[in-house]
């Protein structure tokens, strides 16, 4: 019986480590931010490091913030995917990655920022100082 990749004609598969990523509508005190920027910013940095990406339209979402008493924080997320090939998650993707991620948080004044690797989500809230 042929592979299911055989079946369909395709190459075996290239991206096995899944990402996910949050990209907000709003800040931390539910000012829009451009949102478009961001979202483009992530196709590019996780196309570059990763082959793609693929944005999904906004879902709609709430963030609990802790720091500030429990506050929800709505907004309209967009979610940014890729499945990066094993070989392509090395140390510099990881530390151009994290660049990226900590410039967001700053920039767009996240409380958190919310990545999904492998299906673990990590919440990144304390940023790196501008270089």
């Amino acid at each position: 019986m042929p592979s299911p990749e055989e079946a369909l004609g395709a190459r075996k598969p290239a991206g096995t480590v899944h990402l996910v990523l949050f990209v907000p509508s709003v800040d931390r005190d539910a000012v829009p931010i451009d949102q478009a920027f961001w979202r483009e910013e992530a196709l590019r940095v996780l196309g570059t490091l990763f082959r793609g990406a693929t944005a999904f339209p906004p879902g709609r979402g709430v963030w609990r913030d802790d720091e500030r008493g429990g506050a929800l924080v709505f907004d309209d997320t967009v979610l940014v995917t890729s499945y990066a090939a094993e070989q392509d998650c090395h140390e510099a993707a990881w530390r151009q990655l994290r660049a990226f991620l900590h410039r967001m948080g700053r920039d767009a004044r996240q409380g958190e920022i919310g990545l999904v690797l492998d299906g673990k989500y990590l919440g990144i809230d304390r940023y790196d100082p501008e270089p």
